[in-house]
């Protein structure tokens, strides 16, 4: 009985001693694994974020059309397809009675209009 408790006693100081430390380089692997991680993380949450606001965006502007007569440039450039020039052809144009005059005075082609119809007003 006193060599088994004895044995078990040998047994368990020798496995608490054994040491089970890293070494430096798996240290340094483990914090470069680490934060390659934490880099695609944030670059997948930067994308998440990016889209989040883009959807914000077109919501915000599906819920109300776009009075072609009153937006500034850059409220028209939020819509498809108008770029800076477009958007300064728009307002050079002004007032619009329909947004169909814009085809009707060549201010957009029938391509662009029809990304943009169910967009504006002109009031």
């Amino acid at each position: 009985m006193k060599r088994t408790i004895l044995t078990t006693i040998t047994l368990l100081a020798l496995c608490g001693c054994t040491p089970n430390s890293k070494t430096p380089e798996a240290i340094r692997q483990d914090a470069a694994d680490a934060t390659a991680t934490a880099s695609r993380g944030a670059a997948v949450a930067a994308q998440d974020a990016k889209a989040a606001v883009q959807g914000i965006q077109d919501g915000l502007h599906a819920v109300k059309p776009l009075n072609i007569n009153t937006a500034s440039e850059a409220d028209l450039e939020t819509l498809p397809g108008v770029d800076p020039v477009t958007a300064g052809k728009i307002i050079s144009h002004r007032p619009y009675a329909s947004p169909l005059e814009m085809l009707d005075r060549h201010v957009i082609s029938r391509t662009g209009y029809d990304r943009i119809a169910n967009k504006v007003v002109a009031q």
